[in-house]
């Protein structure tokens, strides 16, 4: 009677045998053509079932191969043991899957900027390493023990917080993005940077855990007239930034916790604030202060560095919002079609500082046609959407575009649209309509059209 490993080995090998026959290219086309208009459920799994019967024939199926029903030389050997990294890191395989800085972008790393390499990334949620960084004096190096958190100002009971004092009380977890202001920046006046990475990667998106601002803020007792409220940070700079009081009463978080962990050092360890749907700069790191006010208390980069110039020649001092935004992380210059032309998922994120993602639209000729994307579940307020959509792609050139729309009714806009409203001489809030042009050759540039 033949062993249970033999049945298997005879079983995979019988459908690595069906399997390779090469569907006849008219019978395939028409499965395919079948697939593609059948709706995103019956695309999932009959259009990929057909993609992978057509791969099936390139796959020798001889006893003695690596692959099935042959086994390659890790599945004839024992693995490391659990104790092999106590603190688990990637594969090897994925050495390349980093943060990336632009090394002119400032005079000082210790005031810049690294990107997320958002092209690799599946899902919604950014890992912590991963995890786009900015700067104003470096990294922060804190001992927790060392670290005191004062709340006061405009408030009946000035507090003066140790971490566990700050850990007692009730917490909560909430899956907000994070977005720098200046995401898209070098592409105001013309498409610059074939790299999704260093054109949207100023991005990232976590489940954070720590208090509500509001439970503070309640703690402490704010006064009458109070109306603002002053961040700051332990870093060098001491950067701080001034928030409206009803958004620090509203859903604001001092968060210790990221994606189930510590906060990493360079994300504000032991504590920063999760501002959500705000810009980036606004999520103060390293927290060390909260002072409550009647007014916002400037500093020199709000009163220079972060207002924002419009074409009437008035500029904007406080402009908090990343309104609704999205783009094509696949394909995208890094990652382009590699398989020639056929049948492709196109796949994207969305999000919207106002709230949740309603709907997002694709289009593969630069905007003339647009197709509704799916909505990849959950769908949260002020976090990352995931869409899709499938895409037959016959070879040729094309301008793919995703548009978003959140629940307030907001669309997102054209370059040619934002500008418009606040001149071509931009640096922050590009929410701009991302156009990928995809070429005969499978290349894949960024486009922005007039």
């Amino acid at each position: 009677m033949a062993t249970q490993t033999e049945r298997d080995t005879r079983e995979i090998l019988k459908a690595v045998e069906g399997a390779a026959g090469q569907l006849p290219s008219a019978e395939r086309r028409q499965f395919l053509r079948k697939a593609l208009t059948a709706g995103a459920g019956t695309f999932a799994g009959a259009a990929f079932a057909g993609l992978s019967i057509a791969h099936a024939a390139d796959v020798p199926a001889s006893a003695g191969s690596k692959y099935p029903p042959g086994l390659p030389p890790w599945s004839r050997t024992l693995g490391p043991g659990v104790d092999w990294q106590p603190y688990g890191m990637p594969v090897k395989y994925q050495a390349d899957v980093i943060r990336r800085q632009v090394a002119w972008l400032t005079q000082s790393p210790q005031a810049s900027v690294n990107f997320s390499p958002l092209q690799h990334l599946n899902g919604t949620i950014t890992p912590n390493g991963l995890f786009f960084c900015r700067y104003h004096s470096g990294c922060a190096q804190i001992n927790p023990a060392e670290h005191r958190l004062l709340i006061h100002g405009m408030v009946e009971r000035p507090l003066l917080l140790t971490m566990d004092d700050l850990m007692r009380y009730p917490a909560v977890s909430r899956t907000h993005f994070v977005e720098c202001a200046a995401n898209g920046a070098m592409e105001w006046k013309r498409a610059q940077l074939d790299s999704l990475q260093y054109t949207h990667g100023m991005l990232s998106c976590a489940e954070w855990t720590g208090v509500m601002l509001s439970t503070l803020l309640d703690q402490v007792g704010v006064k009458k007239g109070a109306k603002w409220l002053l961040i700051e940070g332990a870093d060098g700079a001491k950067m701080a930034r001034s928030i409206p009081l009803w958004k620090g009463l509203d859903d604001c978080i001092l968060a210790y916790s990221q994606n189930g962990e510590a906060l990493r050092a360079e994300q504000g360890y032991p504590v920063r604030a999760v501002i959500p749907g705000f810009e980036g700069n606004m999520n103060i790191k390293w927290v060390r202060r909260i002072k409550v006010s009647d007014r916002p208390w400037y500093t020199r980069e709000e009163t220079s560095e972060y207002t924002e110039l419009r074409p009437d020649g008035k500029a904007l001092a406080f402009d908090f919002y990343e309104d609704a935004k999205s783009v094509i992380t696949f394909p995208c210059p890094e990652v382009p079609p590699q398989h020639g032309k056929g049948l492709y998922e196109i796949r994207g994120l969305a999000w919207s500082g106002r709230g949740k993602i309603k709907a997002v639209d694709v289009s593969f000729d630069g905007g003339a046609n647009w197709r509704p994307a799916q909505l990849q579940g959950p769908v949260l307020t002020k976090s990352l959407t995931r869409f899709t959509v499938p895409w037959q792609w016959d070879g040729g050139p094309a301008l793919l575009a995703s548009r978003a729309l959140d629940e307030t009714g907001y669309v997102q806009p054209t370059i040619d649209e934002l500008r418009a409203v606040r001149g071509d001489r931009g640096v922050y809030h590009n929410n701009s309509i991302q156009v990928w042009q995809v070429t005969a050759e499978g290349k894949v540039h960024n486009v922005q059209l007039a």
